[in-house]
């Protein structure tokens, strides 16, 4: 089991720690089909294109379905099943991941992670710069995914090194989101978010790095990982830029 995991989103005025979407990846060594490792590049960037639409579906469909009055209501235990059902979908796409329910699972994984960004992109929605804040996190956070991805793609360097390093950073991540949804302290929630981008976007170049040297032959994991570093990047910043903008309690 590999790892993975991110901060959650503190609300404005019901301070949600962040817990993540933390959650852990895992990696499947065998290949879905028996392709090289360009073929294995390629079709991942399309499914973690494809992944998009879901996860914008499920942030539509939790706006509508005011996801977010269930954060509200139970601070402690929304945030803990969030964990819990993101770690149970996890599982399934892994168990699948060598048959074409694999990508099915997959979809509904990123649905299901659209569905969970209904706090934070609620809160977000409720400031007056809001959606400016929105857009701009999410054009930092291709432009990290498109920097990382480009250097381990160009350079083919390996950085399997980084492994341990970057394992041990994502367990404090996790430990400290866990211990700040009781604790619920607006300082070590950014510093949470802080570390994560730094944590996600070095895993980027690590889970790409790991693809192109042919250590990631299973373009649904591929996907998986990539997916998972980029949405904990996503809610990272935006928090961070909530919490600068003066717009976060």
């Amino acid at each position: 089991m590999d790892r993975k995991f991110e901060p959650v989103m503190p609300g404005r005025q019901t301070q949600m720690s962040p817990l993540p979407a933390v959650t852990p990846r895992m990696s499947g060594d065998e290949a879905v089909l028996p392709i090289g490792q360009n073929a294995v590049l390629r079709n991942t960037y399309w499914l973690l294109a494809l992944s998009m639409l879901p996860t914008v579906a499920g942030a539509f469909v939790g706006m509508q379905m005011n996801f977010f009055a269930l954060f509200k209501s139970a601070p402690i235990m929304a945030p803990l099943l969030m964990f819990g059902a993101m770690l149970g979908m996890l599982f399934v796409v892994t168990l699948l991941r060598n048959s074409a329910w694999g990508v099915v699972a997959l979809l509904g994984f990123t649905f299901i992670a659209g569905l969970f960004l209904t706090p934070i992109l609620t809160v977000a929605a409720g400031v007056p710069n809001g959606g400016q804040l929105i857009a701009l996190a999410g054009g930092m956070t291709a432009a990290i995914f498109f920097a990382m991805a480009g250097i381990a793609t160009v350079t083919k360097k390996d950085f399997s090194f980084m492994g341990k390093f970057l394992f041990v950073g994502l367990i404090l991540i996790i430990v400290a989101g866990l211990a700040n949804i009781f604790l619920q302290i607006p300082v070590l929630s950014l510093a949470i978010s802080v570390i994560a981008v730094m944590i996600f976007s070095a895993y980027i170049l690590f889970d790409v790095s790991r693809i192109v040297r042919g250590g990631e032959t299973n373009y649904v994991m591929a996907t998986l990982g990539l997916f998972l570093n980029i949405y904990n990047i996503f809610i990272s910043l935006l928090n961070i830029l909530l919490a600068f903008s003066g717009n976060r309690e």
